[in-house]
């Protein structure tokens, strides 16, 4: 029975020793201080490729309407077919039009008879000079009345001012359309004004950036592919949209297999530039309440709690604006595992060792 007792507090001896041990141990492998690596942000010049809504416009958009009241008679037009400049489009019946063309053409002649029969007895001192100014006048008049009469006969043939698309036809034949009814509209689609809006950051980024030379951009159609033809930024508002924050540019892209039309929608994609950009690897960073901060490694080796402002998003990359120095260390590894004010101790990386293990292209 001794013995049984003897081995029973030996073994609880044991247990509390090792137990002591295993704690104290435990307790000296959390206390140890770690080694992670640290970098310090890249300095160099880079682009952004910037994705902005879109909306596609002819060069030339234009409504055709009646110039005339009438019976429309001819439309020798179809939705969606391209004209050429000059080709007639609608015809309004010309009936009452070459009525008054004629009888303004016969008032001319009349007049012109008189002033002829004028002429000659001022010659012969019957009539005095007024008389025949007064008649000069009234040749001129009627001379007057046929070009109106022509230019509203004119107006019943309505022709295309430029080369370009038919859209939706607002009337047929036999309607009667009143002076100004819209008949149609027509496209210009020779080439593209496409209008996108970008906020005030990145148009000051623009601005600061741009170069002497026009900015390139491309456009992603609906479909999700890339237009075949680049557009350059040839235009830029005013103004800013208060309400919005954005001031819209406008970019203009060749089309001359007419691919694209009037009213179609899509995204540009612009490049931005930034000269001597300030660059951290993204996994550097964590996010509180949608804020970015980093660790930044002070003298004593402690860890300082930075939030930082980001001005732009490569592949793996943040672009900064805000928080850090080019001379700051910043930890890249292990973040998950320290907090704010703990001591590391730091292994160094140079920060073009790092973006090479990135596998990327920042430039």
């Amino acid at each position: 029975m001794m013995n049984k007792l003897l081995i029973a507090l030996s073994v609880m001896t044991f247990l509390f020793l090792f137990g002591c041990e295993s704690e104290h141990h435990t307790e000296s492998h959390h206390n140890a201080t770690p080694t992670l690596a640290v970098t310090t942000p890249l300095i160099r010049d880079t682009t952004v490729l910037k994705e902005y809504v879109a909306q596609i416009h002819a060069s030339r958009h234009i409504e055709l309407r009646a110039l005339e009241r009438g019976y429309l008679q001819h439309i020798y037009v179809d939705e969606g077919e391209t004209v050429r400049r000059g080709q007639v489009m609608f015809g309004i019946l010309p009936n009452i039009y070459e009525a008054e063309l004629q009888l303004s053409e016969a008032e001319a002649d009349i007049v012109s008879i008189e002033l002829k029969n004028t002429r000659m007895l001022a010659e012969k001192n019957v009539v005095s000079p007024n008389e025949l100014a007064l008649a000069e006048a009234k040749l001129a008049k009627a001379k007057a009345e046929v070009s109106l009469a022509q230019t509203h006969l004119d107006f019943t043939k309505i022709s295309a001012p430029y080369t370009g698309i038919i859209d939706h036809l607002h009337v047929r034949e036999g309607s009667l359309v009143e002076e100004g009814e819209l008949l149609t509209t027509l496209s210009d689609n020779s080439k593209m004004w496409v209008y996108f809006n970008v906020p005030e950051a990145e148009y000051l980024d623009y601005a600061a950036n741009k170069s002497s030379r026009q900015t390139d951009v491309e456009l992603k159609l609906a479909n999700g592919r890339i237009f075949d033809h680049h557009g350059i930024v040839s235009t830029i508002e005013g103004e800013f949209d208060h309400q919005t924050g954005n001031i819209e540019f406008r970019a203009t892209f060749p089309n001359p297999d007419r691919l694209l039309r009037h009213g179609e929608t899509g995204n540009i994609e612009m490049a931005l530039p930034f000269k001597d950009a300030m660059l951290i690897p993204q996994k550097a960073t964590f996010e509180i309440l949608d804020k970015k901060y980093v660790y930044v490694v002070n003298d004593k080796n402690e860890l300082e709690q930075r939030k930082i402002g980001i001005a732009g998003e490569l592949p793996h990359l943040y672009i900064i604006n805000e928080g850090l120095a080019p001379e700051d260390n910043i930890l890249i590894e292990g973040l998950r595992r320290v907090k704010n004010g703990q001591q590391i101790k730091v292994r160094r990386e140079a920060p073009k060792a790092v973006l090479a293990q990135l596998d990327l292209h920042a430039e």
